[in-house]
């Protein structure tokens, strides 16, 4: 469990903190599964919004307390949109605890990049890191002159926010995550760079699984991809490289309005050895936490802005400023996504080793 000893219990928002964190509790444990140490792998992945950025005022420490709890019922996960200053990571982490860790990339330049970085927070009593750690940066593109013969190589555009892919074990297995926070570019479904994006991450990456040299042949796909529906292009081009979104996730909205399928969690696997297990969901907290109808506990916290606009005028529509834009920025817009996988194989193994040596494709 994190660490809750410094929530002052005395105070309005420590009583409201202590009641959520039971709630939250709760209904955690009525929809995910129980972490077990030998025998499951529970995987998600979560864009927190701006973690952290004063943009709507500073994350309450509350808010703090909720995502911790939300993140410890995992054993791993995959977090997008970490701002350049790691403060916010840090609080997280120092609330999980000491056995909890997080390897992150470096700050992606640019304006698209939005100073964000990519991390995994993982449960080192569990998850182990590897030692493979990079940012994905794409092959120059090979072609020849057709006067010379010649091999020329033309750089390519890279992504505008680097994937970050890593080696973990865990139990009988090992694996390899790349998470991505794919570019939004203009709000149509089918934006032809985001488009581009994925296609070229997957394709990439699918032909990097086959490899006799891979770190291992477990890869996961996973983050903010950006897409509106699965009837979309954006989502065909993950289908279309090889990797496959387990069924249980491929009709479920992810973000907090529930009607996109922004983020996904997509496998290209060794059958027999990472199998998922049939439960994935995406979880809604804010059905026990910064509930609509916790509007006016807030009012204060939200301070002026709740009440005039940045150009100075009144707002019309308080509750959708504190709905759509202040407790977003205390949680996130977008919900976590999860599922779980069996990491245990040893009756499997045992079954195999009965068998005679023909049968397990030995020479006999």
């Amino acid at each position: 469990m994190p660490f809750y000893q410094f929530i002052q219990a005395g105070t309005p928002a420590g009583k409201r903190t202590l009641q959520r964190l039971l709630a939250l509790r709760q209904k955690l444990k009525a929809e995910v599964p129980t972490k077990q140490l030998e025998s499951n792998l529970l995987l998600a992945t979560w864009n927190i919004r701006e973690f952290d950025s004063p943009a709507y005022g500073e994350r309450l420490l509350e808010s703090f307390y909720y995502i911790a709890e939300i993140v410890s019922h995992f054993d791993i996960i995959a977090i997008q949109e970490v701002r350049d200053d790691l403060k916010a990571l840090k609080k997280l982490v120092q609330i999980l605890g000491s056995h909890w860790h997080y390897v992150i990339t470096d700050v992606t330049a640019g304006s698209q990049g939005n100073k964000e970085r990519l991390a995994f927070v993982f449960d080192t009593r569990k998850v182990k890191f590897g030692g493979l750690a990079g940012e994905l940066v794409l092959p120059p593109f090979q072609k020849k002159d057709p006067e010379t013969g010649q091999t020329i190589y033309e750089p390519v555009q890279q992504l505008v926010r680097t994937p970050y892919t890593c080696g973990f074990t865990a139990g009988w297995t090992n694996f390899q995550l790349t998470t991505v926070h794919i570019l939004y570019g203009d709000a149509t479904p089918n934006n032809p760079d985001r488009i581009q994006e994925i296609q070229t991450i997957a394709e990439t990456l699918s032909k990097r699984a086959d490899g006799k040299t891979e770190w291992s042949n477990n890869n996961i796909l996973l983050g903010d991809f950006n897409i509106y529906d699965p009837a979309d292009s954006t989502y065909g081009a993950i289908a279309n490289a090889g990797f496959v979104i387990p069924p249980e996730l491929q009709h479920l909205p992810s973000n907090a309005l529930k009607n996109k399928f922004y983020d996904q969690i997509a496998f290209k696997v060794r059958p027999g050895r990472f199998n998922t297990t049939g439960k994935a969901g995406v979880f809604d907290y804010y059905d026990v936490v910064f509930r609509a109808e916790d509007e006016a506990e807030y009012i204060k916290d939200m301070g002026e802005a709740y009440n005039t606009t940045a150009a100075g005028t009144p707002r019309t529509n308080k509750s959708t400023y504190y709905k759509t834009y202040w407790r977003t920025h205390q949680m996130s817009d977008h919900l976590p996504m999860w599922v779980e996988i069996c990491i245990d194989y040893t009756d499997d193994y045992l079954n195999a080793r009965q068998r005679p040596p023909q049968e397990e494709g030995n020479p006999s």
